[in-house]
């Protein structure tokens, strides 16, 4: 799909991706790819790489739907420009990546090819922790379009991973709607209208959360207990990543990084 702005939205799902509901978008832009997919679109994404030889990939972070063909764009020794805690999280590898990744993905081996640099040109790498460390957008400051990886998601995401900091994810949808971009793409979910107020939406939606279990961390109660009054009981998605992806874990960031009284 390509949209009046010269985007080219490639959307990648393979039948195990698709039975679980999954797929993710890259993008095609200014002759550069953002993000390289999940490892069972390797096939997919080969083709992408040969047939349109892009000057450059962009990628926004570690995670498999979205670094899972780094490797193979290196070995066809197409420039990468990522964050360096990025390079360092894919050559390190994940341990214990929960079933219900790999079943939907595919497995992503540690990257160890040699990677040449790449300096995107007319976009930028702008940092936006939260939904991992490494995260980070990718603005295109002269066409007012950001390309934001997994920061956006939904205004109401009540589910997170271990790695995850709601904190972090409320700071950087701030800093992401103060760009006031006219188009905003999100990896899964494409094209999202008026971006600038759904990203606004998503920060407030995420203070007003965060204060809520705050307020109940303060009063002595439990994750458990917590996670039921604020963000309402778990769901299948829960059960069946055995907890890797759920609400107590939103629970549990906004306590492990809750400002603790002085003396």
């Amino acid at each position: 799909m390509v949209n009046a702005d010269d985007v080219e939205l490639i959307r990648l799902r393979s039948w195990r991706s698709a039975a679980m509901g999954y797929s993710v978008c890259v993008f095609l832009v200014r002759d550069q790819l953002i993000d390289t997919g999940f490892p069972g679109a390797r096939d997919t994404v080969a083709r992408l790489l040969d047939e349109r030889r892009p000057r450059g990939i962009v990628v926004t972070h570690q995670h498999e739907d979205h670094a899972g063909n780094v490797t193979l764009a290196a070995d066809r020794g197409i420039p990468i420009a990522m964050a360096r805690s990025t390079e360092e999280a894919l050559r390190a590898g994940e341990a214990n990546v929960g079933f219900y990744r790999r079943a939907c993905w595919g497995a992503m081996a540690r990257l160890r090819s040699a990677i040449e640099p790449h300096r995107p040109v007319g976009l930028e790498l702008l940092a936006m922790p939260g939904h991992s460390p490494d995260h980070h957008v990718v603005w295109d400051a002269e066409r007012e379009i950001l390309f934001a990886g997994d920061l956006f998601l939904g205004v109401k995401v009540r589910v997170a991973r271990p790695m995850e900091d709601p904190r972090a994810l409320a700071q950087s949808a701030r800093r992401a709607a103060a760009l006031r971009p006219r188009v905003l793409f999100d990896a899964h979910r494409g094209l999202v209208p008026n971006g600038a107020q759904a990203l606004a939406a998503k920060a407030a939606w995420l203070e007003e959360t965060i204060g809520a279990v705050d307020e109940h961390i303060a009063r002595g109660w439990s994750d458990r207990a917590i996670t039921r009054a604020v963000l309402g009981r778990e769901d299948v998605v829960a059960a069946v990543s055995r907890g890797d992806l759920s609400r107590l874990n939103f629970v549990r960031a906004v306590r492990a990084t809750a400002v603790r009284p002085a003396g």
